[in-house]
């Protein structure tokens, strides 16, 4: 069942994996801009870190534009998911 939950209040929320390499001096200012927006380290090699960051679409946009000067090697989104404020609930 789809439900249009922007006719009313509600929360929504997008996962993002991506993937960057991560070498030298720089691996410690990708782990400073991840830290800012909230995002966890989930994945690291010597040479990459695996990001996991949940938020707005436009916070994962920001984040990807804030790692600009960063070679990002892949990038996996879920789409937005979202869920009505308050007590309304939704029934299948």
């Amino acid at each position: 069942k789809v439900v249009d939950l922007s006719e009313g209040e509600h929360i929504e929320r997008e996962l993002m994996l991506i993937k960057v390499k991560a070498t030298g001096a720089i691996r410690a200012e990708i782990k400073r801009t991840a830290d800012i927006f909230r995002g966890q380290i989930v994945d690291v090699t010597s040479t990459t870190y695996t990001i996991q960051l949940a938020g707005t679409s436009d916070k994962l946009d920001a984040f990807i534009e804030a790692l600009s000067e960063t070679t990002i090697l892949e990038v996996v989104r879920s789409g937005v998911s979202g869920i009505a404020r308050g007590e309304k609930v939704l029934s299948i």
